[in-house]
């Protein structure tokens, strides 16, 4: 449905906001550089209108806490949702929770949204003054072998959702192209309010079905594969490779996930840029602060593991591109450390709104003004199993089990070393650790 209203001349005063969440997607974009074969020319495009954080780090690596942080400006250690199987609503602290679309909705706004923007249905219905329901389907191949999966795994040794395939299915006829086809539609109306529009899009989430004109863009033998170091896991206590790693080491299959992945980033890239293209052409597009934000990391073999649920840097780190029409300079970026548990506070201040006091985020405002500004702040990332922290150049990760790690991304980006038994690096590793269980609510040993 198209919503037209009559126009009020304030509204041009006013930020729109569009909220433009992309559900598994980790730094293999052009802008971040993860891959050098990915193929996402309409994300690098926003990119090159707006400020890249380099150095953005989820509150959890997997997607309901991760959501649940961004959503209400709580962090996962605070609220208790430290996993898919918690119920958002179910949190004492989460149950009255105003969460940041109900903000913007109670100071004036009006709030819309299709596609995953929580983690579940349930929440999204109640939230917004539009809410539509996903429609359209990927599809699966036509064929696949007997005794396995559409990927080639055999379906006797893996059971889970690893599994990919290119379908015949009409890119206008999958999920993601139809959500982003709606919110296009939506820019093309008349709103009397300011609005903030969420736009949820699914893949590269499994199960990697998308159409086969994807795929064809990656042939595998072509493909370059991650750094892989096989001992990786060695100097981490208790640490072994995933089942899936596993698996697709043992088959041989490690060009085949990059290329279903990369066919998934891409399909995912022209429905973000549907939105982008239908925003450009509308009456909003010099007053709509964009924000394009992946919910957490994804492994492709690096230590030893496909998929997230971990605390190392391909789990936690996560694309983000802000753009503040007359604010953001072009093209620019920056390094420093952030949480994408600060996106609520940022986003209230930059739009003028009152703070919500309960967030514990904080605002990126001065950043995005000026991103050479000095900046000390820090990024935790939590689950069930622990904490981990990223502050400067270094991460330290405690488990709930009492197993540490320390790594030093000046000199070891791919966190291959882990230097927390090194005499030498004790005091960073107690301050770190020190600062990360004042923040958890834990305290010291």
């Amino acid at each position: 449905m198209l919503y037209t209203f009559p126009v009020l001349q304030a509204q041009e005063k006013q930020y729109n906001v569009l909220f433009i969440a992309v559900d598994d997607l980790n730094d293999y974009t052009g802008f971040l550089g993860g891959h050098p074969q990915t193929k996402t020319p309409n994300m690098d495009k926003l990119a090159g209108q707006s400020l890249v954080f380099t150095n953005a780090h989820c509150a959890a690596s997997v997607c309901n806490p991760s959501r649940a942080a961004i959503m209400s400006g709580i962090r996962p250690t605070t609220s208790g949702i430290l996993g898919n199987k918690d119920k958002i609503r179910s949190s004492a602290l989460l149950k009255d929770a105003v969460m940041l679309n109900q903000w913007f909705q109670e100071n004036g706004y009006f709030t819309l949204s299709r596609g995953k923007i929580y983690h579940t249905p349930i929440v999204e219905k109640e939230a917004w003054d539009l809410w539509s329901p996903v429609s359209g389907n990927y599809g699966k191949p036509k064929t696949k072998e007997a005794g396995k999966e559409f990927s080639g795994l055999p379906t006797a040794e893996y059971s889970g959702n690893l599994n990919w395939g290119g379908t015949d299915v009409p890119k206008a006829q999958t999920p993601d192209y139809l959500n982003a086809e709606w919110a296009s539609k939506q820019l093309e109306g008349d709103f009397e309010k300011p609005f903030f529009m969420a736009l949820g899009i699914f893949r590269p989430h499994l199960s990697w079905f998308v159409p086969q004109e994807y795929f064809d863009k990656f042939p595998p033998e072509k493909l370059g594969l991650p750094t892989i170091k096989m001992d990786d896991l060695e100097d981490i206590e208790g640490a072994k490779p995933s089942k899936e790693f596993k698996l697709v080491n043992k088959h041989h299959l490690k060009k085949e996930v990059l290329q279903a992945y990369l066919a998934s980033v891409n399909y995912a890239d022209e429905c973000v840029g549907l939105v982008l293209d239908a925003l450009a052409k509308s009456r909003y597009a010099d007053n709509t602060i964009v924000v394009l934000w992946g919910d957490h990391g994804w492994h492709l073999g690096e230590k030893l593991r496909y998929k997230k649920f971990t605390f190392w840097e391909e789990a936690t780190k996560s694309p983000l591109i802000i753009k503040v029409p007359g604010v953001t300079k072009p093209g620019s970026r920056t390094e420093k450390i952030v949480s994408l548990l600060d996106l609520y506070p940022t986003l209230t201040d930059l739009c003028n709104l009152p703070q919500n006091k309960s967030n514990e985020g904080i605002s990126l405002k001065e950043l995005i003004q000026n991103n050479e500004v000095a900046w000390k702040h820090s990024a935790i990332t939590s689950l069930h199993e622990g904490s981990t922290i990223r502050k400067d150049n270094w991460r330290y990760t405690l488990y709930n089990s009492g197993v540490e790690e320390l790594y030093n991304h000046e000199s070891d980006v791919l966190e291959h070393h882990n230097l927390v038994a090194d005499p030498a690096y004790k005091s960073i590793k107690n301050k770190l650790k020190k600062e990360l269980q004042s923040a958890v609510g834990k305290s010291l040993e």
